[in-house]
């Protein structure tokens, strides 16, 4: 067999280098291209965060959704969601900004305003949540002109109850609301038992909120730990 002369062997090292050269340059590239089709879409992320909340998975639900944050930080007004997770997971002080930021694109919600005398109130106390209590606009929704009326102590929880009214919606948010309140207020046994109702699932019908009542619910009859993916 012929060996290679040494111009043959120079040129085909030369080549080989330049193959070499070529497919790093390209690798070099098509590397950051790779890199974002991997990077998981703002509305992914965002449906997993609902996911585990719904599933009773906190902290992840709340790890999802502080990674949303870094990747569309725009979206952080619009998080009320995050808010509620926050709640559960503890961390008041953030829930509270959550709920302040919320109201710069939703300033007439009632449910929003709970939520962060909530927070304040379980991170504080229930004078200083009454005392930093968001203003609202009209919320034609019943009863929420009554619950906030309770926030700022100028009704009585029988009377939300009362003002739910027979239609289920209105039920279901007299006794979510009045059970999350009589909870702040330290009521434990009482705030157990509106939560329960609230829970029930003849008000499936009423979306997200109904899960935050269920997990709400699992939460204090079940350990913490059980909750599973």
């Amino acid at each position: 067999m012929t060996q290679p002369t040494a111009t043959t062997v120079r040129f085909l090292c030369a080549k080989t280098r330049s193959v070499a050269f070529l497919l790093s340059a390209i690798s070099f590239l098509i590397y950051p291209i790779i890199l974002r089709a991997q990077e998981e879409q703002p509305r992914q992320v965002f449906d997993r965060a609902v996911s585990d909340f719904q599933g009773g998975r906190i902290e992840e639900s709340v790890a999802g959704f502080d990674r949303l944050v870094k990747l569309a930080p725009t979206a952080l007004p619009q998080l009320w969601q995050r808010g509620i997770a926050l709640y559960y997971a503890g961390r008041f002080k953030d829930c509270r900004a959550q709920f302040e930021s919320h109201r710069t694109v939703n300033p007439d919600d009632v449910e929003n305003a709970a939520w962060h005398f909530l927070c304040v109130a379980r991170g504080e106390s229930p004078a200083k949540a009454k005392a930093a209590l968001l203003p609202v606009g009209p919320d034609s929704r019943v009863p929420m002109s009554q619950i906030y009326q309770m926030l700022r102590g100028e009704l009585t929880v029988e009377q939300v109850l009362k003002a739910g009214g027979f239609q289920m919606e209105g039920q279901f948010y007299a006794e979510l609301y009045v059970g999350l309140y009589l909870e702040a207020l330290g009521n434990a046994e009482q705030a157990l038992k509106h939560i329960r109702n609230a829970s029930a699932d003849r008000y499936s019908g009423s979306g997200y909120m109904h899960d935050v009542a269920r997990v709400h619910h699992d939460r204090l009859v079940k350990p913490v730990s059980s909750a599973k993916p």
